[in-house]
């Protein structure tokens, strides 16, 4: 067959047509699935970034701040309590001021711890007055209320303390109704009083509550009385009891100015965390 025969001028043609249409399709799918990943990659990108905000943001904790109520004017002195808020519970409470000196100075000395944690278990200013301290008393339920008044207006949930007020009232500790679905065993609060620990200045003598592991309150039953010891123990002792509620143990700081006082303190403490099994 010659070269300029018609036949094979057709045959190269169609063979020229098939080659170009099978070049077209092959590249044609090539850049519509490149396309298609970019476009389905975008959408991915844009949910990634929508969720790292959320992520970011879900997280709300409540912090733990402090609340100074109003001076409360008694008979023989002025009373001021300072409140510890954490999640909307009063976590530890203290009198910043108290009647001193003498005979008022020793109830007080007496009355404060018993009123701190009266007002942790409380979660409330409805306390029982301590016997002997009717004044001091008073004037601590007046100051404590008004600095509970502050910590409510200042944003703190009034719900949960009023909650916890009445797992307190009933003798099972807020944390006792989780594990009491479990069934037979919310643990119950118990108090454990420790040693006396000898001073300078006369015994001390720590007594806790313990729940679920945790010191809950505390207290001390005994410290030095009468003149200047006394005044050290009416100011140190409420700040070792709140010290001993936050360190969960008797790693505490030693109060500035009542060093033989903090010392008694942290060795009866101890020993009350020794059989209380902590």
């Amino acid at each position: 067959m010659r070269k300029s025969h018609p036949i094979r001028r057709a045959v190269l043609a169609g063979a020229a047509t098939v080659s170009g249409i099978v070049l077209l399709l092959s590249l044609k799918p090539a850049s519509d699935p490149a396309s298609a990943s970019a476009a389905g990659a975008a959408p991915q990108r844009t949910a990634a970034a929508q969720e790292s905000p959320q992520g970011g943001s879900g997280a709300q904790r409540t912090g733990t701040r402090s609340v100074t109520g109003d001076v409360a004017r008694t008979q023989y002195g002025d009373v001021q309590v300072r409140l510890t808020v954490s999640g909307g519970r009063i976590t530890a409470a203290e009198a910043v001021q108290a009647p001193q000196g003498g005979v008022s100075g020793q109830k007080s000395e007496l009355a404060v711890p018993k009123l701190n944690q009266e007002a942790v278990t409380a979660q409330s200013a409805n306390i029982d007055t301590v016997s002997g301290a009717t004044y001091t008393s008073g004037g601590y339920k007046k100051s404590l209320q008004s600095a509970l008044d502050k910590a409510k207006a200042g944003g703190s949930a009034s719900g949960p303390a009023s909650g916890s007020a009445s797992a307190s009232s009933s003798g099972a500790p807020s944390g006792s109704s989780s594990s009491g679905a479990a069934g037979s065993g919310a643990a119950q609060a118990r108090t454990v009083t420790g040693e006396a620990a000898r001073t300078d200045y006369g015994p001390v003598q720590v007594r806790i509550t313990v729940s679920n592991g945790r010191i809950t309150k505390a207290e001390a039953v005994q410290a030095p009385q009468g003149g200047v010891s006394g005044q050290k123990s009416e100011l140190a002792v409420p700040k070792l009891n709140q010290e001993a509620v936050t360190a969960q143990s008797a790693n505490i700081d030693t109060v500035s100015g009542a060093t033989y006082t903090s010392g008694g303190y942290k060795k009866s403490l101890q020993s009350a965390l020794d059989e209380a099994g902590g």
